[in-house]
């Protein structure tokens, strides 16, 4: 294990651990990006903080079973981390799910080359316009500032065993609030669709003669449009500040501040 040059133990820890947060970040994940392109991401992001966690004084130990333990605990680290950033990522896809069926389009379906899924048509809108969003805000470099060189000073494995109960209230309130963040980036497309929906019921009443699946159809669609086209900068603002504080909450969650 001392070849090709001396530490290659602590290399393969740091490796692991990054090799697993990739695996599961969101757009890195995507079968899009090839395994040999992560695989040298993460080798390279892995000499970048070596020197750094060298120098912390960061503990291998000789026993080969000790040592597998430990490999096993770096890579649920990165798997954590990379998963919790999925959650949040995963809002913007919920948010268009939720309306996709209310404007006739639930029906039809586009196909994700990143995570190789079908989602709905808004919701792939959305998912777009989401990626964008968190390129833009630098999202790939607190990526590995905070979930890198951050988690590396701050977390090592023995704190998933110490510290699980919180990290599992901690994802499980993720993963709570991921619909309540999906709900709050449809309303307002969510709300208007349903007063839409009341003011056609009441014209069918009104005029039953009136064909409520032909009239209403467009009606919802054109509305739905305008409405998006009205508030996509507000909806663009809202994804910024949703990354910032998932970026705040990774921060949190490596740095042991439950």
């Amino acid at each position: 294990m001392g070849w090709p040059f001396a530490d290659f133990n602590l290399f393969l820890l740091i490796a692991v651990r990054i090799v697993a947060m990739i695996e599961v970040a969101p757009l890195l994940s995507g079968q899009g990006v090839p395994q040999v392109a992560k695989v040298g991401l993460a080798g390279f992001a892995a000499a970048m903080v070596f020197p750094s966690v060298k120098a912390s004084g960061y503990a291998v130990p000789d026993d080969g079973m000790a040592f597998a333990l430990l490999i096993v605990g770096e890579a649920m680290i990165g798997l954590v981390m990379g998963f919790f950033l999925s959650i949040v990522y995963s809002a913007f896809t919920t948010a268009g799910q939720y309306f996709s069926l209310q404007i006739g389009f639930g029906a039809s379906e586009t196909f994700d080359p990143l995570a190789e899924v079908e989602l709905p048509l808004m919701g792939q809108f959305l998912n777009i316009i989401a990626m964008f969003i968190f390129v833009s805000t630098s999202g790939f470099q607190r990526l590995f500032l905070i979930g890198v060189q951050g988690s590396f000073k701050a977390m090592r494995a023995i704190d998933l065993v110490n510290r699980r109960d919180d990290i599992v209230q901690f994802i499980l309130r993720a993963t709570g609030a991921l619909f309540q963040q999906a709900l709050v980036l449809s309303m307002p497309v969510l709300g208007t669709l349903f007063i839409v929906s009341v003011a056609m019921g009441l014209l069918s009443k009104a005029a039953p003669q009136m064909n409520l699946l032909t009239e209403g159809f467009p009606v919802s669609l054109a509305v739905t449009f305008f409405i998006m086209l009205s508030s996509l900068p507000f909806m663009m603002e809202a994804f910024s500040h949703l990354v910032d504080a998932s970026f705040d909450d990774l921060g949190i969650l490596v740095g042991g501040k439950l």
